[in-house]
């Protein structure tokens, strides 16, 4: 299998995920320049009645930025980035966020929460590439179907929403019928943990909850230092915040008045990204995270974090090999 061109030459087989309310551009553009794909989802781009479209807006920052970039460095030039789709019925800004990263030539497309033509036939139009978030083999299959042109397999371990399923499970059975561009999602947070992913049959890594710690991540203080203190005892798996299962750290629950060993079960009618939505409190006052922090030690910046990443992943590789 050759890999879409949009996917070649990472300095490391890294797709950054994109953080609700979390990723903004300087995360992405960081990612992108220290050679991973950076992401958001479109949907962190928000404007009130009047204002500027802000999706537009952090389109043009990210791609001028990153083709100054480039320009100044041609033999070190950054990873291609990512928008988020979030392919949801109660998304009444979908249409409008598909023509504008059409527009822009997003390079990258992740879809979430459901797979559709049109979507993908939007990102085919302006040369864009799809990937698309999946828990199990069954929906993994309708995403191909769909035209998505990669998967994001969403394991146990994940931060945000998650699947249940092992990734040794859910990655070979993928790969019994697919053997197009796979992204593994949960718990990666190291080197050793990339190299793994790919020994299971995985393209990339996909990392999220690391960079919550980073100095450019758009999170507030508390929750920084509340992923750098927690381990994978400190996550618990539930669906009460937003109807979908998910993990989310321990500490915050309890800080909410809540006893995060003895929740309430919800149930998926409860998911809303429609403009006139309440604050999703969710992710307000309830923050997610994935098994991986333990190996999260400090705040950095994200540069420095991907530098890590890439010196223990050369190392794993190194020892493996010479094993």
């Amino acid at each position: 299998m050759t890999l879409p061109t949009q996917l070649q030459s990472l300095r490391i087989p890294v797709i950054g995920a994109p953080l609700f309310i979390i990723s903004n551009p300087d995360l992405v553009i960081a990612q992108c320049k220290a050679g991973i794909v950076g992401s958001f989802p479109a949907l962190n781009a928000r404007e009130k009645d009047g204002e500027p479209i802000m999706l537009e807006s952090w389109l043009k920052r990210i791609t001028e930025e990153l083709d100054a970039h480039n320009q100044a460095n041609p033999d070190n030039p950054a990873a291609p980035f990512a928008v988020n789709q979030i392919v949801h019925r109660s998304n009444t800004r979908l249409e409008r966020d598909l023509e504008i990263c059409a527009k822009w030539k997003v390079p990258i497309w992740i879809t979430s929460l459901g797979a559709r033509v049109e979507v993908n036939e939007a990102a085919h139009s302006c040369g864009g590439v799809t990937l698309h978030d999946i828990i199990n083999n069954t929906f993994a299959k309708k995403a191909i179907e769909k035209g998505a042109d990669g998967l994001i397999a969403v394991a146990a371990g994940a931060g945000g929403h998650a699947g249940a399923q092992s990734p040794l499970a859910l990655i070979s059975e993928i790969r019994e019928w697919f053997d197009g561009p796979v992204a593994l999602s949960g718990a990666i947070a190291n080197g050793r943990s990339i190299l793994a992913a790919r020994a299971m049959g995985a393209d990339f890594a996909y990392i999220g909850s690391p960079f919550i710690a980073t100095e450019e991540a758009n999170a507030q203080p508390e929750y920084k230092d509340m992923i750098v203190a927690s381990g994978a005892e400190d996550i618990v798996y539930s669906n009460l915040f937003t109807g979908v299962h998910g993990n989310y750290l321990k500490p915050s629950i309890a800080r909410a008045g809540m006893d995060p060993d003895n929740l309430e079960r919800s149930d998926p009618s409860k998911m809303n990204f429609g403009a006139n939505r309440e604050k999703p409190k969710s992710w307000k006052e309830i923050w997610g995270s994935g098994q991986g922090i333990g190996a999260v030690k400090e705040i950095v910046p994200a540069a420095r974090l991907i530098d890590r990443l890439a010196n223990e992943y050369a190392a794993a590789y190194k020892e493996l090999c010479s094993a």
